[in-house]
């Protein structure tokens, strides 16, 4: 009894001082809204509205009246990078990093802000100076993350190698396809450069970081074949058939090239026939159609390309088709052909091109590197008709 009394007592106190504790906050609160500009208000509005010219117009006449608003500062610069105002978000965020009263939490975000800055101009030394600044600081991850950006777009690629194998999840194997491919890049630097042993350091590091590098085997055999091995380079791309059978395509005509130098031209044919009948793609059915051609074997192209089409209907094998009749037509049947072919062709372009997995960009060419998102290894080497005729 007497401890319900006790809770009965001081039940009252707890209530009566939470609700003096809680008129404080109130009052706080209303205290720095009212210190606030009205502009300030009336830029987040503006901003919630996607009004973003009369948000700025707002938000510099707040600073105005209040100069030492931070967070308004960085509104404004944040606000004119979007614009494409480079020049005068550089200029807020160059007087935040000067100011004198801020925290080191905040210089690091005004330094950052800074760096995005220069990145959005196109201003890579500058961007790059401050996020190597930021490194071992809170925002390590977020500055490496950029320079390895800033690094592939000025093409040090052995600097990129360095901060993706220090990036947060390599050894989870989250960046091996990308530092393999900076090996390749390096390996095909060094082939132009003819430092053939250099190169095939990249490309055996390449292919240690990554087994499944097509793109390195690719070169292998390239190598292989500029040293007079022709053997050795076709055992280096027939080794694509295990890591992806896709990128096969890519190097059917190397593929070709390597067997006509052995003399082995028919055992080539062979190859690839075998290769088409597994896996079909339009890239490699134009690789065996053109040595069948060069063969001497016109009627065996046509066939070729014949049952083809009836097993995958598309306009690229029927263009390749009208192709392969136009060499055995009779002089008085080339024209309606050819005028099929013309018409037809007019309509292939269209699908005859690479498509970007990741952001859908089409190129008429293939590219390890997505030229608009970045993307690496996100062209597969299939014509866009094939993946429109995909189930």
């Amino acid at each position: 009894m007497e401890i319900e009394l006790w809770w009965l007592l001081v039940l009252p106190v707890f209530f009566v001082m939470g609700w003096i504790a809680a008129r404080i906050d109130i009052k706080h609160l209303v205290r720095e809204s009212r210190a606030l500009p009205r502009s300030y208000f009336k830029g987040l509005n503006f901003l919630l509205n996607e009004q973003p010219d009369k948000a700025i117009e707002a938000f510099l006449e707040a600073a105005k009246v209040d100069p030492e608003t931070i967070e308004l500062h960085f509104a404004l610069g944040n606000l004119f990078r979007r614009r494409g105002e480079t020049d005068r978000a550089i200029r807020v965020h160059q007087n935040l990093v000067e100011r004198d009263n801020l925290t080191e939490e905040q210089r690091l975000h005004a330094l950052a802000e800074l760096g995005q800055d220069y990145l959005k101009a196109g201003l890579l030394d500058r961007a790059e100076d401050i996020f190597v600044k930021l490194r071992g600081t809170t925002r390590n991850e977020e500055a490496m993350r950029i320079l390895l950006e800033i690094y592939q777009q000025e093409k040090e690629w052995q600097k990129a190698i360095e901060i993706a194998e220090a990036l947060p999840g390599h050894a989870g194997h989250e960046w091996i396809k990308e530092v393999a491919n900076f090996h390749c890049e390096l390996a095909a630097d060094a082939l132009i450069n003819d430092q053939l042993e250099q190169a095939l350091t990249h490309l055996e590091l390449a292919l240690s970081v990554n087994r499944k590098c097509t793109r390195a085997t690719i070169l292998q055999g390239e190598m292989a074949l500029k040293a007079g091995d022709a053997a050795a380079a076709i055992e280096h791309w027939k080794r694509v058939e295990q890591q992806n059978p896709t990128y096969i395509a890519l190097v059917a005509s190397k593929l070709m090239d390597a067997y006509r130098q052995l003399g082995k031209e028919s055992i080539g044919i062979q190859l690839l026939r075998s290769y088409l009948e597994q896996y079909s793609s339009l890239d490699l059915l134009d690789s065996v159609f053109q040595a069948e051609i060069s063969n001497g074997s016109p009627e065996a192209a046509y066939t070729l390309v014949r049952d083809e089409v009836r097993r995958n209907p598309t306009l690229l094998g029927l263009d390749k088709l009208l192709e392969a009749q136009l060499l055995a037509a009779p002089p008085e049947r080339r024209g309606d052909l050819e005028l099929m072919k013309n018409l037809i062709h007019s309509h292939t372009r269209r699908v005859a091109r690479y498509r970007c997995d990741k952001c859908g960009f089409k190129a008429r060419q293939f590219y390890w590197r997505c030229p608009a998102c970045g993307g690496w290894e996100t062209y597969p080497p299939k014509r866009t008709e094939e993946f429109d005729l995909t189930p």
